[in-house]
């Protein structure tokens, strides 16, 4: 563990970037048009998309009205939200908060041809890498993500209908203009397109669901979470949850005890605590070898407080 400071916690784009590479659907919107030209009304659907070269490549189904709407007017908007697999979802329901998430807005364009075919192709040499990567994990990482729901969490699963020939689809570039980063609260925060240009996603980006899925099914890894609290933050939580995580460390969700008075019933209040790697996590591997170092250097603290170490 580190201590705070600056370097602690990626920029703004950085943030967009892991989002964007962490997911791989998004809400689509469009202007609604007719015969007649374009009307004030928004059309939404969720797309599923890729990213390459640091764009996004939307898949839209071909009798979907978004196709339609693009060829009067190629102004769109696209958000995409921070993974938030399992109960994660459900827990930042139940606080009023949302998971954090990218709007970008821009126009969307229609590939023709040989650039339709290349964005299928890199569509296809995604899905076989990910799913060779798999194979070759270490016990490790394996290990951590064990428990993960693989159908809901694996990207070349929720991928596979774009390429099996069930449904037809048009495959637009989406050409950005502008980016906002919009936190947990609903803050919105401009990130400059420029450092969204120069700056690449986490190479772990795009394993993110899956670990964070994996570590929240598994009752000792979330057992391992409230040690961290207590042993690195010196916070006592009865219970936790992986929310969100990156190179540089992590973001859990702690149940802690509210400040009341002494008469009154103990009430708890879910709150979210950071915990920084001692060296940057540079792929997935490095991550969950940092993460079970966390674990075991807690487990071991713990029994040298309670004597049996």
């Amino acid at each position: 563990m580190k201590g705070s400071n600056k370097t602690t916690v990626l920029t703004l784009a950085e943030k967009c970037r892991n989002i964007l590479a962490s997911n791989w659907q998004g809400h689509l919107n469009t202007i609604k048009s007719d015969a007649k030209g374009s009307k004030e009304n928004i059309y939404t659907s969720k797309v599923k998309y890729i990213l390459k070269r640091g764009k996004p490549y939307i898949w839209i189904p071909e009798h979907d009205l978004h196709n339609v709407n693009a060829i009067i007017d190629e102004r769109g908007s696209f958000s995409v939200a921070s993974p938030f697999p399992g109960p994660v979802g459900k827990l930042l329901r139940s606080m009023n908060k949302f998971p954090a998430r990218v709007a970008l807005t821009g126009d969307i364009v229609t590939l023709k041809d040989k650039k339709a075919q290349s964005a299928a192709e890199s569509l296809k040499e995604g899905m076989l890498a990910e799913e060779k990567a798999a194979k070759e994990f270490s016990y490790t990482v394996s290990g951590v993500l064990s428990s993960s729901n693989h159908f809901s969490t694996s990207r070349s699963e929720n991928l596979k209908e774009l390429i099996d020939g069930g449904e037809k689809y048009v495959i637009y570039k989406f050409n950005l203009s502008s980016c906002m980063f919009v936190d947990g609260n609903g803050g919105t925060h401009e990130v400059d397109f420029e450092d969204m240009e120069k700056c690449k996603a986490d190479l772990l980006a795009p394993y993110s669901m899956k670990l964070i899925d994996g570590i929240n099914q598994s009752e000792a890894r979330r057992r391992g979470l409230i040690l961290f609290c207590f042993i690195y933050l010196n916070v006592n939580a009865r219970d936790a949850y992986m929310l969100s995580l990156d190179r540089k460390g992590f973001d859990v969700l702690g149940k802690v005890r509210s400040k009341t008075s002494e008469d009154e019933v103990d009430e708890y209040q879910w709150k979210q605590f950071r915990f920084t790697f001692r060296e940057e996590a540079g792929d997935v591997e490095s991550f969950c070898r940092q993460l079970v170092q966390m674990e075991e250097e807690a487990v071991k603290k713990v029994s040298g407080f309670s004597g049996l170490g």
